[in-house]
């Protein structure tokens, strides 16, 4: 029955359902989503207006977004259930590529191993491109094993051409995938014909992402802020190449055979590896880069199953059939803290939704508002009806007209006269231990204005946001000090 039935709507399935569980994460979005529910509410045009100017790296994932809100209506649904589909699909491809290459049972544990992994259920339910990602290059190592089984033909590599190259447009650093596949043609000693259309193929797709390489690189500012590599950051991808080195162990890899091996382990450490090494030039190392890897990581733990289960099956043949239902259930058990936490909103800096609240609740007739720093203004973009009435002191040019994320404010000398013109401020920004260091000119001229002339009335923290109502001295007390 195994050999007759698909196996690749069991993992599909279990990974709809670990997305589907806890989806709104307790009715909670947290900065980068908000990024991703901000743009999208605007209008096409906008969004192309914004992608000169900020975020073209994420431009595709926009607009598709965009689309989609349109369709859908802005919400917590529409904006993570395009994850939680891309990570199913990414399952059910790692479930078809280890059948073919190892077994039924170890495509079906690989397949069930994805949406288990703690980065897989992280970015499982995240408003983000990175399972989008994931899903595509899932179907690009499918195809790619398809040809190398000699089942393939033109349209296997236009196929593949064309997944990469959206891959590379959702984020560039996606085609690193393509030396991954390099390494597992080397490994396979593929023929000269399959080089030949790869090579094709691999240009057609890099080619086309060119001038989003080309254009983003003028807005790299933007990745700054990612720290140097450390030896701390190595710890993880070390731990990952060495559990994917023991599983292809245990697949019995050959020089020349296509194995799980042969695809699971490139596919795994290429881009981890090529990650750090383009840190070494300029800081990029974020996990989130490089999530596609862990298709790598469940193909090669899916066959170290499969290997156990043929290994039982002389002496436990009734007991070797339950073997990988009996671990999925440990492996579900022993992680079932991790994966409620990843469901609440304390798994994320902030939640944007939740200070909106405070804001609505707070404000008084003719306040003001201002932010620190200037980007947690997202809050109002994402919740504009919960600071209806509020002006925004500090804003010259609005994120739309302005084509950028946070908008453009006044110099600070403008901005503190249009405090000091006013009675009651709320003040938007992150609690003391997820703040940074006020260090813009014009954010230094807001704290000064609010600490020499204002005083604080009420102050609300909540999940990584902070909202402080401030009153002008020597005005009455409106209610006092509440924490």
């Amino acid at each position: 029955m195994r050999r007759r039935l698909p196996l690749w709507p069991i993992p599909l399935l279990w990974t709809l359902a670990l997305g589907l569980w806890g989806l709104s994460r307790q009715h909670s979005v947290w900065r980068d989503e908000a990024a991703t529910w901000q743009v999208a509410r605007r209008s096409a045009g906008d969004i192309w207006h914004m992608l000169g100017q900020v975020d073209a790296v994420h431009g595709l994932y926009y607009l598709l977004m965009h689309v989609l809100f349109e369709c859908f209506g802005p919400g917590t649904t529409t904006l993570r259930l395009p994850s939680v589909l891309a990570m199913a699909v990414a399952a059910a491809c790692v479930a078809v590529i280890g059948r073919r290459l190892a077994g039924a049972w170890a495509g079906l544990a690989g397949g069930l191993a994805f949406g288990l992994l703690p980065a897989v259920q992280f970015y499982l339910q995240e408003g983000r491109p990175y399972a989008l990602i994931a899903a595509g290059a899932g179907i690009a190592t499918l195809l790619l094993v398809t040809v190398l089984q000699g089942r393939g033909r033109a349209v296997h590599w236009a196929a593949y051409a064309g997944t990469v190259a959206v891959c590379g447009l959702l984020n560039w650093l996606s085609l690193l995938i393509l030396p991954a596949h390099l390494a597992t043609l080397l490994w396979t000693r593929a023929g000269w014909r399959t080089w030949l259309r790869w090579a094709v193929a691999a240009t057609v797709a890099v080619v086309a992402v060119l001038p989003l390489i080309l254009f983003s690189r003028r807005q790299s500012a933007q990745v700054s802020w990612i720290p140097p590599l450390t030896w701390d950051m190595l710890i993880g991808p070390a731990i990952l190449l060495a559990i994917g080195a023991l599983g292809a162990l245990l697949d019995r890899p050959r020089a020349g055979r296509l194995s799980v091996a042969a695809v699971g382990l490139p596919l795994l450490a290429v881009p981890q590896l090529g990650l750090l090494g383009l840190s070494l030039v300029r800081p990029l190392f974020l996990d989130r880069y490089v999530l596609f890897s862990m298709l790598g990581l469940a193909l090669l733990i899916g066959t170290a199953l499969g290997t156990a289960v043929r290994a039982a099956r002389p002496r436990f043949p009734r007991a070797s059939t339950w073997l990988v239902p009996v671990v999925v259930t440990v492996a579900v058990v022993a992680l079932l803290p991790q994966s409620l936490a990843k469901r609440s909103p304390a798994s994320r800096v902030d939640d944007v939704l939740a200070v909106a609240a405070d804001v609505r609740r707070l404000k008084h007739t003719g306040d003001a508002v201002v932010f620190i720093p200037a980007a947690r203004r997202d809050t109002a973009l994402v919740r504009p009806a919960d600071f209806a009435g509020l002006r925004d002191v500090a804003l010259a040019q609005s994120p739309v007209a302005s084509g950028t994320l946070k908008g453009e404010e006044a110099g600070p000398a403008r901005i503190r006269s249009a405090m000091l013109a006013q009675r009651r401020i709320l003040l938007v920004t992150d609690v003391p231990g997820v703040a940074r260091p006020v260090s813009a000119k014009r954010d230094q001229a807001k704290t000064a204005v609010l600490k020499e002339h204002f005083r604080v009335v009420a102050d609300v923290q909540v999940r990584g946001r902070r909202v402080t109502a401030y009153e002008r001295l020597g005005t009455a007390d409106n209610g006092g000090l509440r924490g």
